[in-house]
């Protein structure tokens, strides 16, 4: 195991941000994460559980905030419905470079909140 991260967003602080500043979907999110987000209701649970496993993933990597391009990771959707991550650009290069070479996700949300965990795992973990 090379790392683990969690986050948690207040998805009711994150709503008045996306109310406040529409621009951000699109500095925070990749094409089609806003597009499976949108598919929603309400988009806010699902812009917030993957807002919380991009900072859980520079966490697992042990870095903070500006050191990799939110867009660069990105939450997508296995054909089993999981999430799994899949990171480009600068993000892909310091996972390279940490020696990541698979990753687990798992995430969550109540009403109020959205909740991620992601394991960054190594050449030498188990395979599932």
């Amino acid at each position: 195991m090379i790392g683990i991260g969690t986050d948690l967003v207040d998805l009711d602080r994150l709503r008045r941000v996306l109310d406040r500043t529409p621009g951000i979907v699109a500095r925070l999110f990749t094409e089609s994460e806003q597009a499976y987000a949108i598919e929603r209701h309400d988009p806010t649970e699902r812009f917030g559980g993957r807002f919380a496993a991009k900072e859980a993933t520079m966490k697992a990597l042990g870095v903070g905030l500006g050191q990799v391009a939110f867009r660069d990771i990105e939450v997508i959707r296995t054909p089993s419905g999981a999430p799994c991550l899949e990171l480009h650009g600068s993000a892909a290069a310091l996972a390279e470079a940490r020696g990541v070479v698979r990753w687990l996700v798992t995430l969550s949300h109540t009403d109020h909140l959205a909740q991620a965990t992601v394991v960054a795992l190594g050449p030498q973990a188990t395979p599932a």
